[in-house]
């Protein structure tokens, strides 16, 4: 398991939906207060750049000053929050919309699910192999 890409992916995805949840549950927090600026998590891009990239030829960063194109591998993905400050929802400045909310959390709870239901398979999928049957 120690090396496995899938594994990494794996944990890699449940990272970053967790920090969405996080940010989902502040933001509903803070749906009565003035001036509060929603945060969004965003990671599945810059995952599915590295997943995609086994056919293309990596760039090689020889010293930290180089500016690499994109994450090279799993571990370089991080999930990213930001404040998203151009939209309006009320006068008072905040622009949290309980419902988009729960449509987020309820996307990112089916997705943590799938994915841990994935990873219970293939770890199963490991049992098999190693016990024989």
């Amino acid at each position: 398991m120690v090396g496995d890409f899938t594994w990494k992916v794996i944990e890699k995805d449940l990272e970053g939906l967790a920090q969405r949840f996080k940010a989902t549950s502040k933001n509903l927090a803070h749906v009565n207060t003035p001036g509060y600026a929603r945060r969004n998590v965003s990671f599945e891009d810059e995952l599915r750049a590295v997943v995609n990239s086994g056919d293309k030829l990596k760039m090689t960063v020889t010293h930290s000053g180089h500016i690499p194109t994109r994450p090279h591998a799993v571990s370089d993905v991080r999930p990213v929050e930001k404040k998203i400050k151009d939209e309006e929802y009320r006068l008072d400045g905040n622009n949290v919309d309980p419902e988009r909310e729960m449509a987020v959390l309820a996307e990112a709870r089916m997705m943590y699910g799938a994915m841990s239901r994935f990873a219970a398979r293939k770890l199963g999928n490991y049992r098999t192999v190693i016990t024989g049957r």
